[in-house]
């Protein structure tokens, strides 16, 4: 399961922020896009994420195993988002949260799934807490488990570690790194801090359009 960017074209009045980029991010590879404020890094994940918005403009092709994703809406690109902000539903527990991106099915087999996910990122027990109650570790572990158990192809991480202090950034990359590698998720990455980059992940650098 690979995902494919073919010759991407941002433009904003007349000004372009990208132009003709490609890429190919095969399963469990990372691919991190850096860059100044403004070079398009967020752009480019909201028109893969099919959410980008005008006055923004787009030309190029996406594809994920090989079908075209370029004219599909949001919701049938099986694509998995991660923002700085966790997101998280506050009125909802934290297994009500991760239960909101399982498939319908029999209750009792979602909830072991969720049950399971939470125990296997070291947070057994936590189901019934709501989101307020946790720290900022915990928030962003629960948000990642919820991109991941709706079974995403591929998956988006729009600096996800950027509002996390130094001790519980280190702790948040291995997770997600790790998480993301034994399950063979392809991801785009993009931050501003190259320590965010994992160990053999290429870099698009956006300095120059």
């Amino acid at each position: 399961m690979a995902l494919e960017l073919d010759q991407v074209t941002l433009t904003v009045q007349g000004r372009t922020l990208i132009r003709n980029l490609d890429a190919r991010i095969g399963p469990g590879e990372v691919v991190a896009v850096m860059g100044p404020s403004g070079s398009g890094k967020s752009s480019l994940l909201a028109w893969v994420a099919g959410l980008l918005a005008p006055p923004i403009e787009a030309r190029g092709f996406l594809r994920l195993d090989g079908a075209d994703l370029t004219a599909r809406p949001t919701q049938q690109r099986r694509i998995g988002l991660v923002f700085q902000d966790d997101l998280l539903f506050p009125h909802l527990s934290v297994l009500g949260n991760l239960l909101f991106a399982l498939p319908a099915g029999v209750r009792a087999v979602r909830v072991r799934a969720a049950e399971t996910a939470l125990d296997e990122a070291g947070l057994a027990g936590f189901g019934p807490r709501l989101p307020g109650s946790l720290s900022g570790g915990q928030r962003s572990r629960v948000a990642l488990l919820r991109a991941l158990l709706a079974a995403p192809a591929a998956i988006l991480l729009d600096e996800p570690f950027s509002k996390l202090d130094t001790a519980l950034r280190e702790q948040m990359r291995e997770f997600t790194f790790t998480t993301l590698a034994a399950r063979q998720v392809p991801t785009l990455l993009v931050t501003h801090d190259a320590a965010d980059v994992p160990r053999g992940a290429r870099v698009i650098r956006l300095d120059h359009a």
